[in-house]
Formats: C-alpha cells, structure tokens, sequence
C-alpha cells in the first residue's frame, strides 16, 4: 500500500489506518464500555488490516475506558515480528471512566502515555495526540509536554485532534506539531476553510477520521426509514442530528446514482473523494467487521480528477 509522509516527522504512513476506537467500547463514551468489538472481533480486524497492508494503527487511553489499547496490546503480544513495523497512534485528554479527571497537563500527559505503554505492551508511541483541546490548561504547558516525551524517546511525534485553526497557529508558535486528525468527509468540509491551509503552508500531516460522515455517506439512512438498529444514529447520534435534512437527503441519493454510473459504490467513491484531496496524508476508518474493509481498498484504486472532485461537492450544495 502507498505510503506517505506524516509531516516532517520522519515517519511515514500507509493512506488507510485502521481506527480502534469500537473496540471495547463506542468511542470515549463511558456508556458504552464493554460494547462494541470483542478483543477476538478486534483481532480478526487487525488481522485482515495488516493483511491489506495497513501499517497504521489508531486508538486513544478512553477508547472503551482502556479497551481498545489492551486489545491491540494483546495482538501484539503474540506477534512480536509487527512491533517495529507497525505506526502506532494513541491520543489523550478524554476521562477513561465516568466521572474521571481529563484534560492535558503535564502531569496528566505523564501519567497517561505511561498506562497507554503498558495497555500496548510496547516501549514507544509513534504518534501521541491530545484528543480535544483542554481550556483549563495553557497549550504552551501540553506542547511542552509533549516535547518533552519526544525527547525522551517515548514517542516519536505529536499533534492535536478534533481542534481548529486558532488552536493550531497557537500550538506551531509553541513549538512544532506534527499532525492533526479531525473529522472531514464530503458532508463534514469545515476544515478546508482554514485547519488545511495552515497544515500545507507549515507542513503539518493531515490524517482526517470520518471519511463516512458516521456512515451517513454509506447509504445505511434513508429518507423517512429509521435508522438500522446498532447504527451509529441510534447510539450516538448527537454529531450528526443535523444531517436529518431533505438536501442532505437529494445529495445522498444523487451520490449513489452517481457511484452506480461509475461502476462502484457510495462507500468507495466518498472515501476516494477523501483520499484525493491533495493536502491528505491519509484516512482514519473504523470497520466493524474484517469485510468492511473491502470499500477502503477499491477507494485505493479510484482515481478521482479535480473535476470530478467538485462535481461531487455540488451534490452537496
């Protein structure tokens, strides 16, 4: 699998990595932990990923309250060979039990990376991003912290998740930021707006999760049908209520007869459309099953032209 250069890190990733965030839970949401994927489900996901030519990982400390990075630590455990071949991603700032402290001191920052290591079951992160901005503490206090780990070996590079265009130009006089990972999707295209310009212009990895917009752009919702049961909408809807519109709708079915003209299908062409932004390094998908994957590899293979690019936008419009 084509890789590409995360920042100016000196590390180099494959343009699909594997999101672990349902593994042991849905998400941070302390609701949910124990749900989603079983470690043995988990597995079999990380199995067929590392197949596909997957070599980047992504998890975070609350992703299942601990979960999730036990899984994979466990999956790595009885494949030591993987260990140095593997791009491991890990983030904090989220609470890992209801009612648990949060956010990214420096003391915090020390305390987590150290239990992440020990959930993986490895010495070093490539990867370590603060998961959502902390308002309670100065950026200067969490880039330094983050500095600091960098130094000392402990990961490799650093950056920030789910923040905005203020956050970063704040966090780049601070210090260096390697990458940033936000939702972005054809339905979801705020950060082209300002968080991709500043990542182009300092050289910072852009690395979008949501590719699906929460699998609106699957074609698993349709007009006037509930939502399918254990879908995203009927478990933690609140991030994408607002796509419950006529428009969203017509661009959905327009998307799909679209897709349907092209030979492939929604899923494919709305990863592809991601892939092909040119300020991309790559996606962040989340497969609930070992097949789900199958749509990511065919998106590998569309070779989407700027044209094509904005006629999907317009669908949109």
């Amino acid at each position: 699998m084509e890789t590409r250069a995360l920042g100016r890190s000196g590390i180099d990733v494959s343009r699909l990595t594997l999101g672990c965030g349902n593994f042991g839970g849905i998400g941070s949401a302390p609701a949910f932990f124990g749900a989603g994927e079983s470690e043995e489900e988990a597995h079999a996901i990380l199995d067929a990923a590392w197949a596909a030519g997957i070599t980047a990982f992504d998890t975070a400390d609350a992703y299942g309250g601990g979960r999730s990075e036990s899984y994979i630590g466990s999956w790595l455990g009885e494949r030591p060979e993987i260990r140095g071949r593997l791009v491991l991603t890990t983030k904090t700032a989220n609470p890992m039990e209801e009612g648990g402290d949060r956010g990214l001191s420096r003391d915090r920052i020390r305390r987590q990376i150290e239990s992440s290591l020990k959930r993986l079951r490895v010495e070093r992160v490539d990867l370590y991003l603060a998961h959502a901005p902390d308002p309670e503490t100065p950026l200067a206090e969490t880039i330094g912290a983050f500095a600091e780990l960098v130094e000392e070996g402990t990961i490799r590079a650093f950056g920030g998740s789910n923040v905005d265009r203020a956050w970063l130009e704040e966090a780049l006089r601070h210090g260096r930021v390697d990458c940033v990972q936000n939702s972005f999707s054809l339905l979801e295209r705020e950060d082209e707006r300002g968080v991709l310009e500043v990542c182009a212009h300092e050289g910072v990895a852009y690395t979008p999760y949501g590719p699906l917009a929460g699998g609106w752009l699957t074609g698993k919702y349709r007009r006037g049908e509930d939502p399918p049961a254990g879908s995203r909408m009927t478990m933690r809807p609140e991030a994408y209520e607002h796509l419950r519109d006529g428009r969203v709708f017509d661009g959905l079915e327009a998307l799909e007869a679209y897709a349907h003209d092209r030979g492939t299908t929604m899923t494919a062409l709305a990863l592809a459309w991601a892939l092909s932004h040119p300020h991309v390094t790559g996606i962040v998908l989340g497969p609930r099953r070992p097949e789900h994957l199958l749509p990511a590899l065919e998106a590998l293979t569309l070779d989407l032209s700027p044209v094509e690019r904005g006629t999907l936008v317009e669908l949109f419009l």
